[in-house]
Order: structure tokens, then C-alpha cells, then sequence
């Protein structure tokens, strides 16, 4: 709580049933679904926004938002065993239960506000589950999401940032306390909060104290992720919240550094080699499906590669991948040249590095590529190689010879507030009364990221702790 002569001080003051502070997919959610429970009566729901109003909509915004499903009423098949197995058993069961009992229900209530879904083919030309998408990406979710916010009587302050939750004697929520970049503060006084603003992968202190020296460089995988500075996790903390989630995890992504369009991944790298500037391979390209390997990948690129940067090499035979062109997502044309020699002289790495590690990789792989099979794994591997190439091994040697620099960027990071099913935020002797939280600023991820999630589980919980966070209105 404040102390006196800060509240003595200039501010403005409110009262809220409902405070919501983030304006992604959970914090929309929470909101929407917190004035529908309202119900006839008028919805006192405020959402905080750091971002400007052009801005909005955080990571949601840019995001493909695949969700792990069939159709919108039917889950991919062994969705929550594949939840609990990607985290080693680490994921609370409940949680993973009640996402999974809620996803369709969530999708038809979204299908309530104009927000239709496809199964387009995405990106991975070797994913095993399943995935659709919203017509339209995330930003339809956002745009959706929030006229019927505001059409319900939700309130929006954009550029507005939260510091401190404010607890009464009992421990629980009091109000919140904001201020606007213009230097106004205001105390907004309730009863229930719902923290949907993301997590720590634009802190620079705490990337580098959970992951390690460099971190704090990884570049945003969107505009949406630099919003993200773990505010909304420290004021938990502060106000009692416990942890949970892989403070050492996060979901990164190997994108091309000459594009500046959102995620622009180059997933095509099975099909090649990816070298360092030495032009020395590091990495297994074919040690799994792309959704197995992407995030090794670009995390092996940022912390154990030279200047952080690789290159995905390949020649002509790529143009028999069927399709391949879906999983490269940069606006910039591969760099191309006649020669290995040539190539490397156009992207500047050691050219007898390159010659050197294709001649190797060329004599260790099947001269008979007849078994390859781009959409699955298809056994054709290298011998005697190291690293191995374990599938999709074929020779590199037919001219044209291509090229994609590959950096590593960072979507959203693992660790966060602990929550339960219900989406309260869970302090030493259980929750804490009117804190609720969604989305990734929660800690449910160990490992890796369980593709197909992120946006569903933010959607799902994020109504959760709307409707619950209404409630405290009257039960407190």
C-alpha cells in the first residue's frame, strides 16, 4: 500500500468492479466476459493499456494464433497428453484439463462475436497436431474482441501503465495504481483485478538474470512483444503472488534479421544445412519435425554461434519440396549464387569453411535420396557425420545454391505468476482474493512451448477470470 503522503500527493481517483490490465487476447477475454456477467446491470470494467491505441493488442495482434484443434469443436487428438508430456510432467494437470474442457466452448463463444475459423495450411510443413486459425490472424481476435468490449460499456485507457496493487488489511485487492505517460497517476479503486500483460521478454535485468548473458538482445519475434517488461509480474510478486513455470524457458523462433515484417520465420531448414560464419554446421536440421527442433535451434543460434547469426544453406532441390514457400514467412528473396564459393562470398563467411563442410556433408549422406519425404520424417540420414543430419539427408550440389540468415527471436518467455484452473493468482496460503491472471504472464510452460496453445490458453482463461473476477462485485 502507498504510503500516506503518496496518496496526499496529486491523483486522480476511481471506482471499478473490475480492472483489467493488458489488452491481448486474455486481457480482452476478461474483460468482455466480466461485462457479460454483469448482465443487465452496468459493467464497471476498466482495462489498462500501456501501448498506444494503434498499438494495441500486444502479442495477440501479430500472432498467427494456431490453435491445437481439429475444428472449432473438436480438439486434436491426445491434446492434453501432449500438454503434460511436452513439460515433462511439469504442467499442473488441472490446468491442462480445464484448457482443454473449455477450448471449444471458448471458440464458440468467440463465433458469438463474429470471429470464423479455417484450417488453412500453416507453416509447418512437418507438424503432427492438428491446428486452426481465426480468419483474419490474431488481429481479428483483437479487433473482435474489443468493439464488442466497448460496445458492452468496457472502458479502454491506452498508454497507461500499472505499478502497484494495492491490498486491504484482510489481503485482499483494494485498487490499483497507474500512471499515464503523461506523469498522471490515478488510485483505481476495486475489488478484483485481472493481470493479462505478458511476460518478461522485453526486461533486459530479467532476461539476463534467467537466461543467461546476451539474452537481453533477443529480438522481438513482434512490435506487440516490446510491451512485454514483466510489470505485471512484479507487481504480483510484490503483492504476495507465488511463481511457477520455467524461469529459464522461453519460446524463441529462427527468423530472417532483413525483415522487419512480424515473425518472419524460415522454417525450411530440414531440407539443407545450417552453418555459423565459419561455415561449420552445428546443429541436427533433421533431428525432428520443425515444431520439435525450431526452438533449439534458435536458441543454439543466440547463445553458441558467433555473432549470433547462421545461415540455412540449400541448393536447387529445394524447388521439390512441394509448397515449401508457406514456410518461409520473410519478405526478402534467398541470396543466390552459381557456386558454394560464390554463396559465401555474397553472405561473408569463410568460404573454404563452406566448401569444406558441404564436401563432408555431401560424402556422409545417402547418394540415393529416393526414400525423401518432405512432410514426414523420413529416416534418410547422414553417416559418420557430426553433428548428424537424421532425416531429409540429401546431397547439396545442384546450382543454383541458396541462402537464409537465421537469428534468433523471442516470442514469450516461460516463467510467471502461479495460477490455478480458476485463473486466481495463488499466494503463500492460497489465493489471493480478487488477483486473477491470464495468459502468458502466467507460468505453465516448462521445457518447451506446446505449439497451438498460447492464444487458446489465453482466451480460455482469460474468460475464466473475468467471469470470476465479477463475482467479487457482490461476494467479495
Amino acid at each position: 500500500m502507498p504510503p500516506p503522503a503518496a496518496k496526499a500527493a496529486a491523483m486522480n481517483e476511481r471506482d471499478v468492479d473490475v480492472v483489467v490490465v493488458g489488452h491481448g487476447a486474455a486481457g480482452l477475454a476478461a474483460a468482455l466476459a466480466a461485462a457479460e456477467a454483469a448482465g443487465s446491470g452496468t459493467p464497471r470494467v476498466h482495462v489498462i493499456e500501456r501501448a498506444p491505441q494503434a498499438a494495441r493488442g500486444g502479442n495477440t495482434r501479430w500472432s498467427p494464433s494456431y490453435m491445437r484443434l481439429e475444428a472449432p469443436d473438436r480438439l486434436a487428438p491426445r491434446f492434453e497428453e501432449d500438454m503434460l508430456e511436452t513439460s515433462g510432467g511439469r504442467s499442473d494437470p488441472a490446468y491442462i484439463r480445464r484448457l482443454a474442457a473449455d477450448a471449444t466452448p471458448v471458440l464458440a463463444w468467440l463465433a458469438h462475436y463474429g470471429i470464423t475459423f479455417d484450417r488453412p495450411p500453416n507453416y509447418f510443413l512437418t507438424a503432427a497436431a492438428p491446428r486452426i486459425q481465426p480468419v483474419g490472424a490474431g488481429a481479428a481476435i483483437v479487433e473482435h474482441l474489443a468493439r464488442a468490449a466497448s460496445n458492452a460499456g468496457v472502458t479502454f485507457a491506452y498508454e497507461t501503465d500499472a505499478h502497484t496493487i494495492e491490498l486491504s488489511a484482510d489481503g485482499s485487492v483494494a485498487a490499483l495504481h497507474v500512471r499515464a505517460t503523461d506523469g498522471a497517476a490515478e488510485r483505481i479503486g476495486t475489488k478484483a483485478i485481472v493481470l493479462a500483460c505478458g511476460g518478461f521478454e522485453c526486461d533486459p535485468v530479467a532476461m539476463r538474470e534467467h537466461l543467461g548473458a546476451g539474452a537481453e538482445s533477443i529480438r522481438p519475434i513482434t512490435a506487440g512483444t516490446a510491451y512485454n517488461t514483466g510489470g505485471g509480474i512484479r507487481m504480483a510478486i510484490a503483492a504476495g503472488a507465488g511463481t511457477a513455470g520455467d524461469w529459464n524457458g522461453v519460446h524463441v523462433e529462427p527468423v530472417d534479421p532483413r525483415s522487419d515484417r512480424p515473425e518472419a520465420v524460415v522454417l525450411i531448414y530440414p531440407y539443407g544445412i545450417v552453418v555459423d560464419r565459419n561455415g561449420k554446421r552445428f546443429f541436427d536440421e533433421g533431428g525432428g519435425r520443425v515444431d520439435e527442433t525450431w526452438e533449439t535451434l534458435a536458441r543454439t543460434i543466440h547463445f553458441e554461434v558467433p555473432g549470433r547469426i547462421a545461415y540455412a544453406i540449400f541448393d536447387a532441390s529445394l524447388a521439390e519440396v512441394a509448397d515449401y514457400g508457406r514456410a518461409v514467412c520473410t519478405d526478402r528473396e534467398p541470396i543466390r549464387a552459381g557456386t558454394i564459393r560464390e554463396l559465401a562470398a555474397t553472405l561473408e563467411i569463410d568460404a573454404d569453411g563452406l566448401a569444406q563442410t558441404v564436401a563432408a556433408y555431401n560424402a556422409a549422406v545417402p547418394t540415393d535420396a529416393a526414400s525423401f519425404e518432405a512432410t514426414r520424417v523420413d529416416g534418410l540420414a547422414s553417416s559418420g557425420l557430426v553433428p548428424p543430419k537424421s532425416n531429409w539427408a540429401r546431397r547439396i550440389e545442384r546450382a543454383p545454391f541458396l541462402a537464409y540468415p537465421l537469428v534468433c527471436a523471442i516470442c514469450y518467455t516461460f516463467g510467471g505468476i502461479k495460477t490455478d484452473a480458476e485463473a486466481r493468482v495463488l499466494g503463500a496460503a492460497g489465493p489471493i482474493p480478487g488477483l486473477f491472471a491470464a495468459g502468458e504472464i502466467t507460468g505453465q510452460f516448462y521445457g518447451k512451448a506446446p505449439g497451438g496453445t498460447s492464444v487458446l490458453r489465453a482466451l480460455v482463461f482469460g474468460r475464466i477470470a473475468g467471469k470470476r473476477a465479477l463475482d467479487c462485485r457482490t461476494n467479495g
